[in-house]
């Protein structure tokens, strides 16, 4: 059976276009699949000289030439003159004596090229961003300091409701370090091993939440991916969903939000049917709900809703044994950062314990970062700090010596206890007595 019969028919049914010319140039074959992509038919093309076609208007680049002179395949993107765009990808074949005797060119369509790296890239992005979750709700979360009554008080309660699968919402003023708390709950329940993804309610256009929290179905509406999307809903399927600042939702989403919490279902933007999920929420914001409740800007039912399970972050002003840590926290980080050996001079360290922190842990790490970068001697002393910390400088300067010394002491031994473990183990830190350890850590009430 001679195969040369059945050449029309075999290249039909490939899925690519297929375009065969000779040395010369002239066109020996296409296929049907050639014809739907470039919108040209066989009958204009078969016989005919490809550089004739070119300056005809037929199509604006072609291949064969160089691949003749070349020898090589090459790759380029073709216009047609209906507008179609598509990439050439052509071959030379050879006879006996090593000359091309054909160049035969598949032919794929640039919109499909594109719709397929739009699916990839959206397909990463996705990975990128669950791999970023799952990485954050382990061990890569940040840790919680503190040596305060109150947060030691708060982390015990934040441990027995982290065991339930109730919904949480922290509340407290910006900065005091309700992500880490929402984290640290995450991380203490049984959904450990499942992503961990925040969501800040202010940080998304108003326009934007709802595709953005639910997902969205292909072409839902202008620009989006044509595949869909799912939403951070969705994607926090099995694990848990931190919304920041959930006072700052729009009104139309809190009631979407309240479904999800009552019937643990989503809607994609889009779609028809509602879709399960199993998802663990944590709120939290700095705003008075009940207030904003009161003036209708928060519905009543998702704030009933969301208060089964509240914490009330203290603000840093209220948990002043939290202040060396954490002063001590940043400034190791911020020195292995830049390669820096900085201090604070005890003055200094008086000072941050005698400020207020209005803008909380936020303030204090954003300060050291600055204070890091900035400085160009190893002892950071009063006079280096800015002006809006001077009222705690003079605070401090009010203080006599002793009382000074006594309250750096004092930080100082807590610190040493709570690396150390063992008032034994302190006293050897310090080469000192054990018995002058024991004895100053009763004095300031340590132990």
């Amino acid at each position: 059976m001679a195969i040369e019969q059945y050449i029309d028919s075999i290249l039909d049914v490939l899925d690519e276009g297929v375009y065969i010319s000779d040395r010369q140039g002239i066109t020996l074959k296409i296929n049907r699949t050639y014809e739907k992509l470039t919108g040209l038919k066989r009958e204009e093309l078969i016989g005919r000289s490809i550089l004739d076609l070119q300056k005809e208007g037929k199509y604006d680049v072609v291949l064969n030439p160089q691949i003749i002179e070349t020898k090589k395949s090459k790759t380029v993107v073709q216009k047609t003159k209906q507008g179609y765009k598509v990439v050439l990808n052509g071959y030379p074949v050879f006879d006996k004596s090593g000359e091309v005797a054909l160049v035969v060119t598949f032919v794929r369509d640039v919109t499909a090229l594109s719709q397929l790296k739009e699916q990839l890239n959206s397909q990463l992005d996705l990975i990128e961003t669950y791999n970023e979750a799952v990485t954050q709700s382990g061990r890569g979360a940040p840790s919680l300091i503190m040596e305060s009554p109150p947060m030691f008080e708060l982390v015990e309660t934040l441990q027995r409701i982290a065991k339930t699968d109730v919904t949480l919402l922290l509340l407290g003023e910006t900065g005091v370090g309700k992500d880490v708390l929402a984290r640290l709950m995450h991380r203490q329940s049984s959904r450990a091993n499942q992503p961990f993804f925040k969501v800040d309610c202010t940080s998304i256009p108003e326009n934007l939440v709802e595709s953005e929290l639910f997902g969205y179905e292909g072409g839902a509406f202008s620009g989006a991916s044509k595949k869909g999307k799912s939403g951070y809903i969705e994607m926090a399927h099995k694990g848990t969903l931190f919304l920041d600042e959930i006072g700052e939702l729009p009104l139309a989403m809190q009631a979407k939000l309240l479904r999800v919490l009552q019937d643990q279902e989503i809607i994609r933007v889009g779609a028809t049917e509602p879709k399960k999920v199993d998802v663990r929420i944590v709120a939290a914001t700095h705003r008075d709900l009940e207030e904003a409740v009161n003036e209708g800007m928060f519905r009543s039912d998702l704030f009933y809703r969301l208060r089964v399970a509240v914490l009330n972050v203290p603000p840093l002003r209220e948990r002043t044994d939290d202040v060396l840590p954490l002063v001590n926290l940043f400034l190791k980080k911020f020195n292995a950062k830049y390669s820096k050996r900085m201090s604070f001079s005890r003055e200094a360290i008086v000072a941050f314990q005698n400020y207020e922190w209005p803008g909380n842990i936020r303030e204090m790490e954003n300060l050291i970062h600055n204070l890091v970068v900035t400085g160009s001697k190893e002892k950071i002393e009063p006079y280096d700090l800015p002006n809006r910390l001077m009222p705690a400088v003079a605070g401090a300067d009010k203080k006599t010596l002793k009382e000074n010394m006594d309250a750096f002491e004092k930080d100082l031994l807590k610190k040493a206890l709570g690396t150390h473990g063992s008032i034994t183990e302190v006293a050897k830190s310090f080469k000192a007595d054990r018995v002058t350890i024991y004895r100053k850590m009763k004095k300031h009430s340590i132990i």
